[in-house]
């Protein structure tokens, strides 16, 4: 894993300095229909606009790219704000277990919570409804083959009881340009030719950070996560790291443990090459 300099990163902000900003509350990911991948699993909740206040001190990035150490994080997993979004930090921040998340409006700020959110691909847990999509084939699932289109879908579906998103258009630039580098993929649900469903992430070694997903019909996101937890296990990835707890991935399977046991695992994860490139059919 990167070493992380200490005692370099400009200095550390009192709650009073950083500027107002809300509370991306419950999950990460999140879903436009009550059926659909998320509900508190990923970025569901993403804008509820619940203001707090910080008691805890955070870093604010400098040019120069190195990040603190992820268990300076606050008790809310909050660790530093500013930066950029450049791949090179990005991909820096990934491998040390740290994640972009803010909304419109706000600095960048970057996230290490403790616990952390993971599934194992052995635990998914596939509801024997879903077992039946999956196997009379009502969902085509593809990957790599509409990154662009899944990201602004995640970003403009509407969800229930939000405003806004956190994928902002910079995110999105962002993220296209991982995907266009190889390191960031989708795996899209299609329904007569349509797009109804996808997940977006990031893949380094053998680890797959989830992102965001959507789904425009019932289950076509859970189609393609599945479809993809079923592609990294055969191709020996360890985990999807889901970041933030919710009940709905819970039902999934996924568990918590220490940030200290995630970045251990990690660290095993990023020993194995990384799988770039487009993951299409034949790959």
């Amino acid at each position: 894993m990167e070493r992380v300099p200490r005692g370099s990163y400009a200095h550390r902000l009192r709650s009073e300095e950083l500027p107002p900003r809300s509370r991306l509350s419950k999950g990460r990911y999140g879903r436009p229909r009550s059926e659909g991948i998320g509900g508190s699993l990923w970025k569901n909740s993403l804008l509820g606009l619940q203001w707090y206040p910080y008691s805890m001190p955070v870093y604010r990035l400098i040019d120069e790219l190195i990040f603190p150490p992820p268990d300076h994080a606050g008790p809310d997993g909050l660790l530093a704000v500013g930066g950029d979004l450049s791949s090179e930090r990005l991909l820096l921040a990934y491998k040390l277990g740290i994640f972009p998340w803010y909304s419109e409006g706000q600095p960048i700020l970057w996230w290490s919570p403790d616990p952390r959110l993971v599934l194992d691909l052995e635990n998914f847990h596939i509801s024997r409804r879903l077992r039946q999509i999956l196997k009379k084939g009502v969902f085509k699932v593809t990957f790599d083959n509409a990154f662009e289109s899944v990201i602004r879908a995640c970003a403009t579906a509407p969800r229930r009881g939000q405003e806004g998103t956190w994928i902002t258009p910079e995110m999105q630039a962002a993220y296209i340009r991982l995907h266009r580098q190889g390191f960031a993929h989708s795996a899209e649900s299609w329904l007569e030719g349509e797009l109804v469903g996808g997940i977006y992430g990031v893949s380094l070694g053998r680890c797959f950070f989830g992102e965001s997903m959507f789904s425009y019909k019932s289950n076509a996101s859970k189609a393609a996560l599945a479809t993809l937890v079923h592609r990294l296990k055969a191709w020996g990835f360890h985990m999807i790291d889901a970041q933030v707890t919710t009940e709905h991935l819970l039902s999934l399977g996924a568990k918590e443990i220490p940030r200290s046991l995630f970045l251990k695992r990690l660290e095993k994860t990023l020993g194995f090459p990384t799988k770039k490139g487009k993951w299409d059919a034949g790959s």
